[in-house]
This record gives C-alpha cells, structure tokens and sequence, in this order.
C-alpha cells in the first residue's frame, strides 16, 4: 500500500470508459466503502449512505437512465438511447453517494452535504490506495428527479455523484494544478 503521501500526491482520475475489470472484490468493495464512511460527520448524524451497481444491474439502472432521457428528449435517436442506457456500464462497479440530512437544529444541511461529499473523497483515496482507479461524475442524470426515484432516493435526498471504479493499465494523465501563489492569502490584520 502506498504511503499515505504519495497517495495523496498520485491521485488521478480516469474515465469510466478506460477502466476495465474486474470490478472490485466484495472484500476490496467493503474496505473501500467502510473507509468511505469515515468522514467528519458533526453530531455523528450519518448524513451519506451509498448504492452499489455491479454486474447486470448496472444496464437494468441504465434502463432507468435512458427512460428518464427519452422523457426530457423525446426525439433522441437510437444511438443516444443506447449510450445513456450504458452510462453505468462504462466501469465495472459504480458507487452512487447520495447526500441523505438529517433534520437537526444544530447542523445546517449544507453541512451534511460536505459530509457526504467527503465520503465521496474517501472513496477515491481508498479505491486508489488499494490499486484500483476511479473517477466521481455528477452528469445529468445525478440532477434527474425520475432517475433519483428509480434509484430509492428519498424526497429529501441528492445524489452527490457516481463513482466508477475499476482498473487501469498504465499511468494516468494529470492535469494542470493551481499554484499555490495563486490560491493563497495569507490573513493579516
């Protein structure tokens, strides 16, 4: 396992479409998503819970996908179609995070979010640190109200993205990084 510095260092993502199997094991899964539930979480309200698509059931909620865009796009060709029904299929394994708040007086629910967002993070880092890759989208679909409810989501609930996790053969590619001059002040009174 890498350190946890250069873990943090060669996190990359890569397209769902470029990963490939096989998909995680249910020992690996477990590992990733116990780590994935190890988030600051203020008042200890458990404001995230995760949806596992593997196997077949990745095009059966595909199948949802797509009839949620033909509804938007009743003129979408064939080929469209056919592409959204696969959007979960691109990745062995996808984990959807969905932002679940709990009502309290205390803890705004915008803080809930971050909560599961962090999760989300998590899963990355422990999808990576086990030698798997992943990449976390939030496309259309995560905004659709017919997939949310083909998909459990409560009322109260969004969907904080999709991660797709599988392997990559070879080293991703990074992308330009902020330097820190132009990302930080320092706070002077």
């Amino acid at each position: 396992m890498l350190d946890a510095l250069a873990l943090l260092k060669t996190r990359r993502s890569v397209k769902p479409d470029q990963l490939q199997g096989p998909p995680p094991s249910a020992e690996d899964l477990d590992t990733m998503l116990t780590i994935a539930a190890r988030v600051p979480d203020h008042g200890k309200l458990v404001p995230w819970r995760f949806i596992v698509f593997e196997g077949d059931h990745r095009e059966e909620a595909g199948a949802a996908i797509a009839s949620a865009y033909a509804a938007k796009y009743p003129d979408a060709s064939g080929d469209q179609i056919y592409f959204e029904t696969n959007r979960l299929a691109r990745a062995p394994l996808v984990v959807a995070v969905v932002s679940s708040p709990v009502e309290s007086a205390k803890i705004p629910a915008v803080e809930q979010q971050l909560s599961a967002a962090a999760a989300a993070q998590n899963l990355l880092l422990a999808a990576h640190a086990l030698g798997y890759a992943a990449c976390w989208l939030t496309e259309w679909y995560a905004y659709d109200a017919q997939v949310a409810r083909a998909f459990g989501l409560d009322d109260h609930e969004r969907f904080i993205g999709f991660v797709h996790i599988g392997r990559f053969d070879g080293t991703p590619e990074d992308r330009p990084r902020p330097a820190l001059k132009d990302i930080v002040t320092r706070f002077e009174a």
